[in-house]
């Protein structure tokens, strides 16, 4: 298999709602997709990176040319046996995981599709759908909050997660379990919000029983989580911290975490995530597969992805409705709180021709 070229395009996908979390609001996603063009077939990818370098070190203008200066022209005239050797092939090139995400995503897209393969099949999947959790980002208010969870609750998500930041943290979370009760299965996200100094504070969420707090501490600070994992009864869960199979390994080992947020834009695609997802399952660490408010194409990779053995807790692989009215592939819609997984070629999704074209901002094509 030799990639011809790609096709970078950018899209603007309006929210249904602002998503707020410790570090910034969106209320749109500048959105950059990749659509591989190999000698057998094409496939599509689509790069997380958010627009300013928040959340990771990455941006979706730096992604962008990071693969048209670098990562694309690497695969010049070059003969694939399958997706699973671009990571090798672009060892040279250190970092910029959600930008070799997109295209690892895109030739192996294309390579499935050529065989008549599914990203379920490939990844290893063993169940047809998956639970479903949301997550609600930092409200104006408690009342407004309430109102948001009672709603995700009613359209039939099996689990909540509520963002938390420094004053937003054990009212609203005491609020939610005091209304919903005990029976809902809660959990929190810090994004990176606290320091060690604030574990005497963190413990105060301790009596709300809640599935994890995610990843609390600066991601460089994996022994800080394993001090703060010693100080407080609520699972520790890593994300933004987790960037490979071999982090993973040390993170478990080191006592930093007890659950795993499997990302695969921020691990370098869904070749590592599954990686990762064998080590854990290696060490009866549970993982849950976390989103970064993909469209359908994101989604059905992440879906697929999730149903493999070890995604034991729901994750946030919410319907394409939770955050656009209109997606780019045909939605995904919530069944009695679980997802459908794809089962057709590749990853079981194409993009509309109309919408996608009402979206698109810019297009380059990049040929080889």
């Amino acid at each position: 298999m030799k990639l011809t070229g790609v096709e970078m395009r950018r899209i603007a996908m309006p929210l249904v709602s602002p998503f707020r979390t410790s570090f910034g609001t969106q209320t749109s996603r500048d959105i950059l997709l990749l659509r591989a063009v190999t000698d057998q077939s094409e496939g599509w990818g689509e790069c997380v990176a958010l627009p300013s370098p928040v959340y990771s070190p990455e941006y979706i203008d730096g992604a962008a040319d990071v693969l048209r200066r670098f990562l694309i022209p690497g695969l010049a005239g070059v003969e694939l046996a399958g997706a699973h050797q671009i990571a090798e092939r672009l060892s040279g090139f250190l970092g910029h995981r959600m930008a070799l995400a997109a295209l690892e995503t895109a030739v192996l897209d294309a390579e499935l599709r050529s065989e008549e393969r599914s990203f379920a099949r490939e990844l290893g999947a063993v169940h047809d759908r998956v639970p479903c959790g949301v997550s609600v980002g930092i409200m104006s208010s408690v009342p407004a909050l309430l109102e948001a969870v009672e709603g995700y609750l009613a359209e039939g998500y099996l689990r909540i997660k509520l963002k938390i930041e420094p004053g937003w943290d054990v009212e609203p979370v005491r609020a939610v379990r005091e209304r919903f009760g005990d029976a809902l299965l809660l959990q929190v996200d810090a994004n990176t919000a606290y320091r060690l100094a604030d574990a005497r504070h963190l413990a105060r969420l301790d009596p709300f029983d809640l599935l994890l707090i995610e990843q609390p501490l600066p991601e460089e600070d994996i022994l800080g989580h394993a001090d703060l994992q010693q100080r407080i009864s609520t699972p520790i869960c890593l994300d933004e911290s987790i960037t490979s199979a071999q982090s993973a390994a040390a993170a478990i080992r080191l006592g930093a975490c007890q659950i795993v947020n499997i990302k695969p834009g921020r691990v370098g695609g869904y070749l590592e995530a599954r990686r990762i997802h064998d080590v854990c399952v290696a060490q009866g660490v549970p993982v849950w597969c976390g989103g970064m408010l993909e469209t359908g194409l994101g989604r059905a990779a992440n879906v697929a992805l999730a149903a493999l053995p070890g995604f034991t807790l729901p994750g946030d692989t919410s319907s394409s409705r939770r955050y656009y009215e209109d997606d780019i592939t045909e939605p995904f819609v919530l069944d009695e709180g679980h997802l459908a997984v794809p089962q057709g070629p590749g990853l079981g999704v194409l993009p509309r021709p109309d919408r996608l074209a009402e979206v698109t901002t810019s297009t380059e094509w990049i040929a080889l």
